[in-house]
């Protein structure tokens, strides 16, 4: 049978250090029925023109404006051709065979809309990358974490996450979408702008019926910090404002009441910690995104009223287990918290 066409889309702003590093790779995938999508939101610095030079066959689409990641990856969609969708940051570099184990999962059961490569580290390989490690989940109070990473702490890689497995979000660093249940739920929301746009995308394919899935057997490298390095305080904002909405859009209204009491001093207990290591400006990011995040409620009227919402896959806190109980690694965590179907 012929292979089932997919289409990758690389949103990219001002960033042609980072395509000349990894897009060779991700045009050296040995798949037979690919397409390569640039979406420049703007670039100055001649990226899009490089790219053109020295890829002819790769599609750019040039965006007026920097749309950020959202509405950059959407916009590019209708220029995709793909059965499979799949969302690649431009700072991400791939094995040739990358591709096929990802397709196969997809192509063996049509009850899985998205999957993920096992991500790791691009200077470090033997570890865990924190964008998603081998596979999202998610606590009672919508704090994320993944196999191979909780908070700051990364394991590593030594073949212990290697089984496929459901999981509760995919990394938006490469994302594998069926094309069909984009259709059905809809693209990354584009008011989150960028971070936390995946989880709510998984989040809301689940209520739709389908399954998120790890397939380690496929590996990417991802550098990281490409958007906004690692202790950007507009990190810290995008990351708190948009885990209350997700929260907002996707738990009945009775739930998302009881979530948000509880999460309430966890996030206060944050931004004190941060004024602790010297870093007012990250506590004041958070106040704001608790006050921006209730100005944007109105725009979600709709939260799913079903008395049989789909909850986060971990009934525990993460929060508690690693701060206070001091269970840093995945396997650490206790079975039992897992909702049945995320369990090994």
């Amino acid at each position: 049978m012929a292979a089932p066409r997919v289409s990758i889309i690389i949103v990219s702003w001002n960033a042609l250090p980072l395509l000349r590093q990894c897009l060779p790779s991700v045009v050296a995938t040995d798949y037979p029925n690919l397409e390569i999508i640039l979406a420049d939101n703007a670039s100055t610095d001649g990226s899009a023109a490089w790219v053109q030079a020295q890829y002819p066959s790769i599609k750019v689409v040039r965006h007026p404006e920097n749309w950020l990641f959202c509405k950059g990856n959407n916009a590019a969609v209708p220029h995709a051709s793909g059965e499979y969708i799949l969302f690649l940051n431009n700072d991400v570099e791939v094995p040739p065979g990358w591709l096929h184990p990802l397709v196969e999962a997809m192509e063996l059961d049509a009850t899985v809309a998205a999957v993920q490569p096992k991500l790791l580290q691009y200077e470090d390989r033997s570890q865990f990358e924190y964008a998603g490690a081998a596979g999202g989940y998610l606590d009672r109070l919508g704090y994320p974490f993944a196999r191979g990473r909780i908070f700051f702490t990364n394991e590593p890689d030594r073949g212990q996450y290697d089984a496929p497995r459901d999981i509760f979000w995919a990394t938006g660093a490469a994302i594998m979408l069926r094309r069909t249940a984009l259709d059905a739920v809809g693209l990354f929301d584009e008011r989150f702008e960028m971070h936390m746009e995946e989880i709510d995308l998984c989040w809301r394919l689940q209520r739709h019926g389908y399954r998120i899935r790890s397939i380690p057997a496929s590996t990417a490298y991802h550098i990281g910090g490409g958007s906004l390095p690692r202790g950007d305080v507009r990190k810290a904002y995008y990351n708190f404002r948009n885990g209350l909405l997700m929260l907002y859009k996707n738990l009945p209204a009775a739930a998302w009441r009881r979530v948000f009491l509880q999460r309430l001093p966890l996030d206060l207990a944050a931004a004190l910690r941060a004024i602790a290591a010297g870093r007012p400006q990250e506590a004041l990011a958070i106040g704001r995104a608790y006050r921006d995040a209730h100005r944007m409620r109105h725009h979600y009227a709709n939260a799913p009223s079903s008395c049989d919402p789909v909850l986060p896959s971990y009934q525990g806190s993460i929060v508690l287990d690693y701060f206070v109980r001091g269970r840093r690694r995945f396997q650490d965590l206790p079975a039992e918290r897992f909702r049945a179907s995320y369990r090994s």
